[in-house]
């Protein structure tokens, strides 16, 4: 087709036909700049080439941790569809061992995140190393496709044609595989029947998914801390990235079949461009030239403008589009393929919400009323179709979704209530 050009759609779309014949199915609310955005992405992305520099290795971590005064471990454990997950371990803190035991906490991070959000704001404040001081082995997952786990038996990620495979998940994945074989390994390891679970954004999203698709799970769990935990979304308060999600659709689909499938690491950010004042925005496909796409993926509201390499560990864009679709719809529900394939899937022509009546364990839902992507209102919700939750209010008016993970005040407002509530339940 040599011109684009508009054709009607019925219901309330508008269905748009641009360069190399790509169909774009698009809400009609979305405003004509927000179409022109698109447009022009689409013409600027259709020959887009992988750029960028080897991925970080997780022996990074290991040698910052040691730096900062601890023992650090690396393992490697393969899920049952192949891929290779990078954990991090500090079995205990900066007095040394002990012959006394110590309980397993695993921690897990948010949308973009990896292990290293735990230990990144230093000794004295990060999550991973007051826990470890309080006595107990800590254990730092890290999803699929992140930097520390951008690894499988046999998908090339960086192959043109073999990453659609790799990158084909959402957190649900992450939820039903990759968290009950780190933990599972964690707990092999260890010796222990259970352990304690901290989870961050998305690492609340998981873990919602793993012990309500899989409620036997909750039996290996003594307790749970969700730090801003992701589930229902009937009340998003981002305006911006609710106006986004009406897009959900049409930009997931424009970017895998452009080879749009992974939202890049910091890794691909090159010093020059730092020096110049560019930010991860600007470079979340790996290429400047792409900023406009990233901006419509509403990026700068989950990852901030931080240039920080350790607060950025990759995605796959499924996991992204798939929140997208729940806070469009709503509900907090499993991926949403289509009337048709929805009902050889699920035999349902909808997506089945996930069941938090079944999430027994002894859950804490931490939550501020600064957060920009979780409502007050949606976390009561959840901690009240949870049967033994508790929602658990940061104190200070002005925190962020982010700053569970990188504010210096997170250890007086959030990680010492944790590791009291952590001692009473062991009774240590």
């Amino acid at each position: 087709m040599n011109k684009d050009k508009s054709i009607t759609c019925k219901y309330k779309y508008r269905c748009v036909t641009v360069t190399r014949g790509h169909l774009l199915i698009v809400p009609s609310k979305m405003s004509c700049r927000a179409l022109a955005v698109m447009l022009a992405v689409v013409v600027s992305v259709c020959a887009f080439p992988r750029n960028g520099g080897d991925n970080r290795t997780a022996t990074q971590i290991i040698d910052k941790i040691i730096s900062a005064g601890y023992p650090a471990e690396l393992h490697h454990v393969t899920t049952e569809d192949g891929y290779i997950l990078g954990v991090h371990r500090i079995p205990y803190g900066r007095n040394g061992p002990s012959e006394q035991r110590r309980p397993v906490v695993f921690v897990m991070h948010g949308l973009m995140g990896s292990s290293a959000n735990f230990i990144h704001v230093g000794s004295d404040y990060a999550i991973a190393y007051n826990l470890a001081d309080a006595e107990f082995d800590v254990w730092l997952g890290n999803a699929r496709g992140n930097t520390y786990s951008r690894a499988h038996v046999s998908l090339n990620p960086d192959d043109s044609q073999e990453k659609h495979d790799f990158f084909d998940f959402s957190w649900e994945e992450i939820g039903l595989i990759d968290l009950p074989t780190m933990i599972d390994y964690a707990l092999a390891k260890t010796g222990e029947s259970k352990l304690h679970y901290i989870g961050h954004s998305q690492g609340g999203t998981s873990f919602l998914v793993l012990n309500s698709m899989k409620p036997e799970y909750n039996e290996k769990f003594w307790s749970a801390h969700l730090l801003a935990g992701v589930g229902y979304m009937s009340n998003f308060p981002n305006t911006a990235l609710r106006t986004t999600a009406l897009m959900t659709n049409s930009l997931y689909s424009l970017g895998t079949s452009l080879g749009l499938v992974e939202i890049r690491t910091l890794d691909d950010l090159p010093v020059s461009l730092t020096r110049q004042g560019y930010t991860y925005i600007d470079n979340c496909f790996g290429d400047v030239k792409y900023k406009a796409y990233c901006e419509m993926l509403g990026l700068e509201h989950i990852v901030g403008h931080s240039n920080s390499i350790s607060m950025i560990g990759g995605a796959s864009l499924k996991q992204f589009a798939h929140y997208g679709q729940n806070i469009r719809d709503r509900i907090f529900r499993r991926w949403d393929y289509g009337l048709l394939t929805n009902r050889q899937v699920y035999g349902s022509i909808t997506p089945p919400s996930y069941n938090l009546g079944l999430v027994t364990v002894d859950v804490t839902m931490h939550y501020s009323v600064s957060d920009g992507l979780l409502d007050e209102r949606d976390v009561l919700a959840m901690a009240a179709d949870m049967p033994n939750t508790n929602a658990r209010k940061v104190e200070r008016e002005t925190f962020s979704h982010l700053d569970f993970i990188q504010s210096n005040d997170v250890r007086e407002l959030v990680t010492n209530y944790i590791i009291y509530r952590l001692k009473l339940a062991e009774r240590i």
